[in-house]
């Protein structure tokens, strides 16, 4: 459960996105993803305490439906399956960004295209596959990135790098708001501790609940912002972007040989690790709604493995759009993609929130204490967390204004078809 979620966060919006971060907001950054890991804090907590007490896939759409409301329920489970879909094709762009080293010839879309296919044969096999390759991908990349921060805190420690903190215009280069801006990047690469809830359904006990969504929260902010304090202390922050990873730029300026190629290999590794894992929360998500009667009958049909193939074949339209993308805006394809699966994560998260607020009011206090996990936050860690991400997303929405039409286009796509679906099942029960 906890390697499902690490797998699927440890990806591009660590590996690629903290550059968009580094480049907006400089050193500051750090800022940036110190305050998503206290977000992700909220979330990881609230999350856990609901999966202990109701374990099932697709389980925060159901955290909605029960202290929320129906359409809330849906737009969590849809709004994130759609969020997740587009994270896939954000996986694809920087996978075949990171081609580019080795190949600059070759087109983007060539890889995108032998990348995805790879991606669906692994996901259309039995869950015990999956995990096995997950388990090692996750494994390649967590280690990795922990020995990067050990190097880099090595150069640093030994002066064989200068720190950058300061240099190139300060600590707050572009200003004290820009680590807000920032923000964006930040909490999409935590994106993924929400796994753990989707998760539970197939786990073999509650018990394990809690142990997985520590692991998870503990093991994302160690790397996340460990990661990012050595990456802006190594790299000058005005050589950040999204054209390649920063920590591939990192070991080409510390000039440590043959590192930047190993680096290389490890990223690609991580974004295909994050894109399989996603892939598979996203297909067991509309599996979840195809079940519930929110999504067409096919798509909760399982194969001869156990796995939903429809929903995985459904799932990978990510893939369809990238491919679009870096044929018509490929100098903006990954920010682009990024800020529209945004939308789609962060309304779990607000959701499972507010959800949280409700079950704790309505729950008794023996109720709580029986819980294998009891959030050491209580209710209003997560009327924090809810404030925190709803200005989060407000400010995406903004910066740049692309995110606020793709935003709300999403939104009402969703609203459309909820009420829809709402008719067709009324006209269905009075007949």
């Amino acid at each position: 459960m906890a390697m499902v979620a690490v797998g699927g966060s440890i990806g591009t919006g660590l590996l690629l996105g903290s550059g968009a971060a580094m480049e907006i907001a400089g050193p500051a950054a750090i800022l940036s993803f110190i305050a998503a890991a206290f977000i992700n804090w909220t979330v990881a907590m609230a999350l856990g305490e609901l999966a202990c007490a109701h374990p099932a896939a697709g389980s925060f759409g159901i955290y909605g439906d029960l202290y929320l409301n129906p359409f809330a329920g849906f737009i969590a489970r849809a709004g994130y399956w759609a969020g997740l879909a587009l994270a896939i094709g954000t996986e694809m762009i920087a996978a075949a960004t990171y081609m580019v080293e080795w190949f600059p010839g070759v087109r983007a879309y060539v890889w995108i295209i032998l990348f995805g296919a790879a991606l669906l044969a692994v996901n259309l096999r039995s869950v015990g596959s999956y995990g096995r390759i997950e388990f090692w991908l996750s494994m390649i990349k967590l280690a990795t990135i922990i020995a990067f921060i050990l190097i880099g805190a090595t150069l640093l420690a030994s002066g064989r790098a200068a720190p950058q903190y300061r240099a190139h215009g300060g600590f707050f280069p572009n200003g004290f708001f820009a680590p807000v801006v920032a923000l964006t990047y930040a909490i999409y690469s935590f994106g993924g501790v929400e796994m753990v809830a989707v998760t539970t359904g197939e786990s073999r006990s509650t018990r394990e609940t809690p142990r997985a969504v520590w692991m998870t929260f503990l093991t994302l902010a160690f790397v996340y912002v460990g990661a990012m304090v050595i990456l802006v202390g190594v790299m000058p922050w005005n050589h950040a972007g999204v054209s390649e990873s920063p920590f591939v730029t990192t070991f080409r300026t510390a000039k440590i040989p043959h590192a930047s190629g190993l680096m290389n290999f490890v990223v690609l590794t991580a974004a295909l690790s994050g894109a399989n894992a996603t892939l598979y929360v996203a297909s067991r998500m509309i599996f979840s709604l195809a079940r519930g009667g929110w999504a067409p009958s096919s798509l909760g049909l399982l194969n001869h493995e156990g796995s939903p193939r429809n929903a995985v074949l459904h799932s990978a339209i990510g893939i369809l759009f990238a491919l679009a993308l870096v044929l018509f805006a490929p100098e903006n394809a990954f920010r682009y993609m990024l800020g529209a699966a945004f939308t789609g994560m962060i309304l779990s998260w607000l959701v499972s929130l507010l959800a949280h607020i409700n079950f704790r009011r309505r729950r008794s206090s023996s109720d709580l204490a029986a819980l294998p996990l009891r959030s050491p936050l209580g209710m209003w860690g997560s009327v924090v967390g809810l404030i925190a991400v709803a200005v989060a997303l407000a400010q995406t929405w903004l910066h740049p204004l692309m995110n606020l039409y793709s935003g709300l286009a999403l939104l009402a796509a969703l609203t459309l078809f909820y009420l829809f679906l709402r008719t067709k099942s009324t006209h269905r029960n009075s007949a």
